[in-house]
């Protein structure tokens, strides 16, 4: 059986699940939603044996929930001190496409499928990013799948994955991973939203 690998950016996917909200749930939503890390990791391995999954990203204190949750899932996160490196999202996004190239070689004999989270295809036309990294990886026979919301994808990316492998549009499965907390005090009153059981039935 092919082993998955999973690449998490996890700022692309959590603006754009914002995006959604408000789109789907109206302008409060932006500040309540939250990504369901259990079911997008589910929706990530569909049921499959799982070699790697990784996350990477920055420690300002308003984030280390956030990692802690990843890493309850069995994410492993690789993080960067604030300010260690100049453009610190470029520099996050650096990480994980090094990272996605160290595991092209050292499993050069033993492909998998690599699953990427992310709608950003920068960098393409300079020969770097994650659309160009990806293109690297199946050009040694890795089979690729791009998860991404429709809104914040990079076309490019997205007409690629398509052609080359596959596409998954996390609008399809918006209710499932993603949750509302309770707005904060002073915010309009509404009720929590509980994630909906993830049916993978629905996955190309």
């Amino acid at each position: 059986m092919e082993k998955v690998f999973v690449y998490w950016d996890n700022s692309n996917i959590f603006i754009g699940a914002q995006d959604a909200a408000v789109e789907r749930e109206g302008d409060d939503a932006r500040y309540r939603v939250q990504i369901d890390f259990r079911n997008i990791l589910k929706l990530a391995r569909a049921g499959r044996r799982t070699q790697r999954a990784l996350a990477a990203g920055s420690i300002p204190p308003e984030l280390r929930h956030v990692w802690n949750r990843l890493e309850n899932e069995g994410v492993e996160v690789k993080l960067l001190e604030r300010g260690a490196i100049q453009g610190r999202e470029q520099g996050v996004d650096s990480v994980l496409q090094a990272e996605m190239l160290r595991d092209a070689l050292d499993y050069n004999g033993d492909l998998g499928i690599a699953v990427l989270l992310t709608g950003d295809g920068a960098g393409f036309l300079d020969g770097a990013g994650f659309h160009a990294d990806l293109e690297r990886m199946h050009s040694r026979g890795w089979r690729i799948e791009v998860i991404s919301w429709l809104h914040s994808c990079n076309n490019r990316m997205r007409r690629w994955a398509e052609e080359k492998g596959r596409f998954i549009a996390l609008d399809d499965f918006y209710e499932s991973v993603t949750f509302l907390e309770p707005p904060a005090p002073g915010r309009p009153v509404g009720g929590p939203r509980y994630p909906l059981p993830l049916d993978l039935g629905k996955r190309p």
